[in-house]
């Protein structure tokens, strides 16, 4: 089987001669694996299986050398803490709850054309998604700020729809440009758990955030693409939603979090699982031979019957020792 087979069949709950699998790396860790492997380009040989053009706002640093970065809606981003790769917001840009002073950016069209035109050039067999980070509690919140963003709610509901509302068209017209290209899906990052349920709750949710993922879902449902949703945290409350407006995967399915035989039980006929592998407690901490034996564990529980991507649940970070992601990638290859 190619790679883009084994992740179709995979997500379609079908059996595969292994598992698909895929490890993304913060920069901080990619840049300490390397010097660890002496070797710079040591991604090209993991055998990747999926591959995305990203569309995140795209970030530019304000001032070379700074740390600060701004990205295409005005956000400031300070990446001169432990978090390098995202950073966190320095200020608000929407200081009311109303839009009356701010106008959404354009969208970079030829910009958003060159990275899928890159997607499409490598001419690989991965599985490739169209994807956009931040695509809709994260970008109003970057935008207004969470606790006001979450007080807006309940207070101001019509502002808050009204945000929601625009964020959405705005995506809609990134999808348009996606479209126009040969991609196997589309993919939507967009934080809403907490270790332990939602961070607005599932009302509330249900309120704002569903009806704007429904027509997003529908766009990509309409030219066939396998729909791929990234949320950390525990959303287990709303998996029938997410199921009833069409989504097939869901990232990042921490196992700090899911029992992983109960949910593969209670959801696996409708959902294909990627992640399962804790960057939160089992890479950084574990053993190489423990990593190898939970890694070989975690498959064998959610691979059955199709249904899973094995990866670690996020970007691996920075505390991770090289060792143990020489181990990781070593059991996902000799499967």
């Amino acid at each position: 089987m190619t790679r883009k087979e084994r992740v179709k069949a995979a997500i379609s709950h079908k059996d595969t001669d292994i598992t698909p699998y895929n490890i993304d790396f913060t920069q901080q860790e990619y840049d300490k694996v390397a010097k660890y492997l002496t070797d710079d380009h040591f991604d090209d040989k993991i055998g990747n299986h999926i591959s995305s053009a990203y569309y995140d706002g795209y970030l530019e640093e304000v001032k070379p050398g700074s740390g600060y970065f701004k990205d295409d809606f005005g956000v400031v981003w300070n990446r001169n803490g432990a978090d390098k790769d995202i950073g966190v917001i320095d200020g608000f840009i929407i200081n009311g709850s109303s839009l009356d002073g701010y106008s959404f950016p354009k969208i970079d069209k030829a910009r958003v054309k060159r990275d899928y035109d890159n997607l499409i050039a490598a001419d690989d067999d991965k599985f490739k998604f169209g994807s956009i980070g931040f695509s809709m509690f994260e970008r109003a919140w970057t935008l207004r700020g969470m606790e006001n963003l979450l007080t807006d709610m309940i207070l101001e509901p019509h502002f808050a729809h009204e945000l929601l509302e625009h964020i959405a068209g705005y995506n809609m017209q990134v999808m348009d440009i996606a479209m126009e290209y040969d991609i196997d899906g589309f993919h939507f990052g967009d934080d809403w758990g907490q270790q332990k349920g939602l961070i607005m709750g599932p009302d509330y949710w249900r309120e704002f955030i569903k009806p704007r993922m429904k027509m997003m879902f529908d766009k990509a449902k309409k030219k066939g693409f396998i729909l791929s949703l990234h949320s950390c945290g525990d959303i287990h409350e709303i998996f029938p939603d997410l199921i009833d407006i069409g989504l097939d995967v869901y990232q990042t399915f921490q196992p700090e979090i899911y029992d992983l035989k109960e949910t593969k039980k209670q959801f696996g006929a409708d959902l294909a699982f990627w992640g399962g592998i804790s960057t939160q407690r089992l890479l950084p901490f574990a053993s190489p031979a423990v990593i190898k034996e939970t890694v070989k564990e975690t498959i064998s529980i959610m691979a059955k019957g199709g249904g899973y991507i094995a990866a670690p649940t996020h970007s691996i970070p920075g505390d991770v020792p090289p060792e143990n992601v020489v181990a990781l990638i070593e059991v996902l290859k000799s499967q």
